[in-house]
């Protein structure tokens, strides 16, 4: 035995508890009900954030970094999987999906946002260890280690192909969609690099908040007496808030007088309103009103000239949100649930005639960029069936003379032009009206007669527009 004296061991350290961080714990429970329930961000994340603010936990301030992580995540999630990958000795699939979001968050607090690299690092483990556990957080604070020692540029020399190589993948990888996106949205863009590079920036945008003031109910004047409130770019009825906030505070918002509608869907209506008809014009079809902001504008043009609008929505819960949306109109209206591909109504009943039809949604990926991620290229066959059915039964329900709009939230070709294309040789009696002039001031309109709206060039969500005439 040896007589050396023994070395008094080292105290061990007290285990620290980690820190709760209300902000970036909203976030992660954001992401993992997109993930895990398919939500849409811009449902949970509301009343995510209304309980934070009545519980104390939350300001204005934590409310728009919450906000900014999650969207933020969501957006450049394409991208920062490419990174993380890079970073870690597995494929991703083999990873946690909880770790994937931590990971995402910290990835964009290191890449996208002005947050230090340290304090970006520290928080994103803290979080993990919260929500992980501490085995985990070791994981998480190594590949964030990796991730900070490049900024974001550096990275997409290193993940993303080069351009002359793989168009499609360079720009999927650089701006964050999925490659069959990128293929869709160049398609029905057309042109150059520059073009669908700018497209792909404004999908990767925050969007406004806009406003819509509905006639005999509401005023612009109204709505721009709000902080940072400013005039819409097209649509005489719209307002944007170019500071974000809660519309639900504006007080003609909480009280149905205005509502949030994007600029691109109040020109669908309006171009609608304003198209010429023969004859009569008394009888106005919303027939896809879910969830009502178009139907509410329609209702409202519609009062102005005593026309009466029916409202048709084929789910009774959504049926509720555009009954909703039209309580107080200052005209007569009716809403039923309804299937729209099975009209309650007699054929030739309408004057005009409005179906947004449901679609992939790529014309809004701005306001749901999870989306992207969700949709599939097989999905624009299940739509397919449903949105010329619906076509089918508004030129049906049109009275000769009458005009007919068939709008849609999506830019793909599928979706738009083929499915017109196909109903027009159905009914050879229909001409295509020139939409264009409906749109006064709009610039970038192409070729018409149809219209196609862009984020990149209009501000607005991708909608698409086509006016029909039943001429027999």
């Amino acid at each position: 035995m040896s007589d050396q004296p023994r070395r008094p061991r080292k105290p061990a350290k007290p285990y620290r508890r980690p820190q709760k961080d209300p902000v970036r714990i909203l976030a992660f429970e954001a992401l993992r009900a997109v993930d895990e329930r398919d939500a849409y961000a811009n449902l949970v994340l509301p009343p995510l954030l209304r309980a934070a603010r009545e519980k104390g936990d939350f300001d204005a301030r934590d409310a728009a970094l919450a906000t900014e992580l999650v969207y933020g995540t969501l957006r450049r999630q394409g991208t920062y999987d490419a990174i993380v990958a890079a970073c870690v000795d597995r494929p991703l699939r083999e990873v946690d999906p909880p770790v994937l979001d931590v990971l995402g968050l910290g990835a964009h607090q290191l890449l996208g946002t002005r947050i230090p690299t340290h304090a970006a690092v520290s928080a994103s483990v803290e979080l993990a260890r919260v929500v992980l556990g501490d085995g985990r957080a070791k994981f998480v604070n190594a590949v964030l280690r990796r991730i900070a020692q490049d900024d974001l540029d550096g990275w997409l020399e290193r993940v993303a192909p080069p351009y002359d190589d793989d168009p499609e993948d360079h720009l999927a990888v650089v701006h964050s969609h999925p490659r069959w996106v990128v293929s869709a949205l160049w398609d029905s863009l057309g042109g150059g690099r520059a073009g669908i590079e700018d497209l792909l920036r404004a999908d990767n945008e925050r969007p406004e908040v806009t406003l819509v003031a509905r006639p005999g109910r509401s005023t612009t004047g109204e709505l721009l007496r709000e902080e940072a409130a400013v005039p819409g770019r097209w649509s005489p009825h719209a307002v944007r808030l170019t500071e974000g906030g809660e519309p639900g505070a504006v007080p003609a918002v909480a009280e149905g007088r205005a509502g949030v509608q994007d600029e691109g869907s109040q020109l669908v209506a309006l171009a609608l309103a304003h198209a010429p008809v023969e004859g009569r014009d008394r009888m106005w079809l919303d027939g896809c009103a879910g969830p009502g902001g178009k139907a509410a504008l329609l209702g409202a043009l519609a009062a102005e000239r005593g026309a009466v609008l029916l409202a048709s929505e084929k789910q009774p819960h959504r049926a509720g949100l555009v009954a909703k949306a039209l309580a107080g109109n200052p005209g007569p209206y009716q809403v039923i649930a309804a299937d729209g591909t099975r009209p309650a109504w007699r054929p030739g009943s309408f004057d005009r005639v409005l179906v947004d039809v449901p679609c992939t949604g790529l014309g809004a990926l701005r306001r749901r960029p999870e989306a992207r991620w969700r949709r599939r290229p097989e999905d624009l066959d299940g739509f397919a069936p449903l949105q010329r059915g619906l076509l089918r039964t508004a030129l049906e329900s049109v009275r000769v003379g009458g005009v007919v709009g068939y709008a849609t939230c999506s830019p793909h070709l599928a979706e738009t032009r083929a499915v017109v294309a196909d109903l027009l040789k159905q009914f050879p009696d229909t001409d295509l009206i020139d939409a264009r002039p409906l749109l006064p001031g709009v610039p970038d309109l192409g070729e018409g007669p149809d219209v196609q709206l862009w984020p990149h060039l209009h501000g607005t969500d991708a909608m698409y527009l086509a006016l029909i005439r039943r001429t027999g």
